[in-house]
């Protein structure tokens, strides 16, 4: 089985980024310019994307991460909207290798229900899987926008991520389908209140995509769990607020730190 591609820099404790739908980890550049001097950075490239384009883990909760603990020392993940159901479904299920959990901008469920009003709708991402189908390059297009879509830099978010996204080659078109599966389908909440390391929980005030209230409302259900939205933030704050959020995750870093002692 061909395996992940994971860039590795810095030094100090181990960080995990698990990027977002459609993009790879090249998205996290100025970020991890950021963190790279506290933190041994792990990059990941889900499988279909960017450098793992060729990989062939199935893009699937277990495959992904029983792929990437095999090769993982403990350590703190940190997941971007699709990566955050990896990193979460990491955390319920294999606790001694993730030893801190950030959700970034991402949510246990994406997708609205009658008992969770905070979700998207799910016709959008049907909306998404059609075109796919019939056009691709405009489908991506239209999801960047709506990532960008609140954010006060919104379209110098949009360029950044229309520049990264084909930066590496064209994700596959059937492993972006099944991308949109998992952010339609999964459901983590039952896990959450098993989840005894702590947990960050980074939103954007503006997020179009995954409503802070909902990262709210899953927080609380978290023995270990400390919310923080960056203000004038869309659905990606590590582009348009780098600081802020180096600094959060900084600060994390000091709690997992004092935890494990």
């Amino acid at each position: 089985m061909t395996g992940l591609h994971i860039d590795v820099r810095g030094q100090g404790p181990d960080l995990v980024l698990l990027h977002g739908w459609a993009m790879h980890s090249g998205v996290f550049a100025a970020l991890a310019d950021a963190l790279a001097p506290r933190f041994t950075l792990h990059l990941v490239d889900l499988p279909g994307h960017g450098h793992s384009r060729d990989s062939t883990v199935p893009l699937a909760l277990e495959p992904v991460v029983e792929a990437l603990v095999e090769r993982l020392s403990r350590a703190t993940w940190v997941g971007w909207s699709l990566g955050g159901l990896f990193a979460q479904h990491a955390a319920a299920t294999r606790p001694h290798k993730v030893e801190g959990l950030t959700m970034l901008c991402a949510s246990p469920r994406f997708v609205r229900g009658d008992d969770w009003p905070l979700g998207m709708s799910p016709e959008i991402f049907r909306g998404f899987a059609l075109g796919l189908r019939s056009d691709y390059r405009a489908t991506l297009d239209r999801f960047i926008a709506l990532e960008a879509f609140g954010s006060d830099a919104a379209r110098s978010e949009m360029r950044m991520l229309r520049d990264e996204v084909f930066s590496r080659g064209e994700p596959a078109a059937h492993v972006l389908a099944d991308g949109l599966g998992l952010l339609e389908g999964s459901d983590l909440r039952a896990s959450l209140p098993s989840l005894t390391m702590p947990t960050l929980w980074l939103a954007g005030r503006r997020d179009r995509l995954v409503d802070p209230r909902a990262m709210q409302a899953a927080a609380a259900q978290v023995p270990r769990a400390d919310v923080t939205v960056v203000e004038h933030a869309g659905h990606a704050p590590f582009l348009t607020h780098v600081d802020e959020v180096a600094a959060a995750l900084s600060r994390f870093g000091d709690t997992v730190a004092a935890h494990g002692t």
